[in-house]
């Protein structure tokens, strides 16, 4: 299949950096629609939803990269994560630990269908629509359970949302540790990074907006999110968005 079909950014420092803005920037809009504006979750979820649905479609029928069109898909899947896991969690009464691991059993169920059926689950073989819908729906299964692992975190453990942050922020530091210092599936390193940024932004969206009794800074959420909209378009603008040679090539074959 020709490279120009992979609809995917390469996978560089400019790519975790705008990943974490953009799901920092779902916890605060997901939180504005819901509770700043007042729609409730049940209204947020599908908004986002539809909108996830809309740009995911767009995405799979376009003919080649485009990186606002790629960051508008992420963003909504982590607004519709955001608003889909605090749903589940505060409105049917799942809860953090029973909706962290139902959506961990969904996103492995994911990614084991998706590798059944391509024999690989690394994101240099997202080229044709099929494997691109195993892709989204793995991507919005991970930010929703990463909305869930944030507050489960934040909430369950008494560690709040700085201490949650940092737990977060060390694992990712071992997640790279392990890129540049050991022979660990690059495949592998890349879905667990790409997991736990979305708690990572989980937990600094509601450090930023969350009252100071809660151990937030109390910063509005329109205002927190329209911060992180225009970081994430300078990036977008300044920092190279190319499409895919991603972490390994090799890594396909030896999965």
């Amino acid at each position: 299949m020709p490279e120009s079909f992979n609809k995917v950014p390469e996978v560089t420092l400019a790519f975790w950096i705008v990943k974490i803005a953009a799901t920092t920037l779902g916890e605060t809009g997901g939180d504005t629609v819901t509770m700043t504006l007042n729609w409730g979750y049940l209204a947020g979820t599908a908004l986002f939803l539809a909108a996830l649905l809309l740009l995911v479609s767009l995405q799979i029928i376009a003919k080649k990269f485009h990186a606002f069109l790629y960051w508008a898909t992420i963003i909504a899947s982590t607004t519709f994560g955001t608003t889909a896991a605090d749903f589940a969690d505060r409105s049917l009464g799942v809860g953090y630990t029973g909706g962290s691991a139902l959506l961990l059993v969904c996103l492995l169920a994911t990614l084991g269908l998706w590798y059944r059926s391509s024999g690989s689950i690394s994101v240099d073989t997202v080229r044709t629509p099929k494997v691109e819908m195993f892709y989204w729906a793995a991507i919005t299964f991970s930010q929703t359970l990463g909305t869930a692992l944030g507050d489960w975190m934040a909430d369950s453990t008494g560690l709040g949302y700085e201490g949650g942050a940092l737990v977060f922020g060390a694992a990712l530091a071992v997640v790279a540790a392990g890129y540049y210092w050991t022979r660990v599936s690059r495949v592998t390193l890349f879905w667990a990074a790409f997991i736990l940024t979305r708690p990572l932004g989980a937990t600094v969206g509601d450090f930023l907006d969350k009252p100071v009794r809660d151990g937030g800074l109390a910063m509005s959420r329109p205002l927190a999110s329209a911060i992180l909209a225009i970081f994430i378009l300078g990036c977008l603008l300044v920092l190279p968005q190319r499409q895919g040679s991603h972490p390994a090539r090799a890594a396909v074959v030896r999965e």
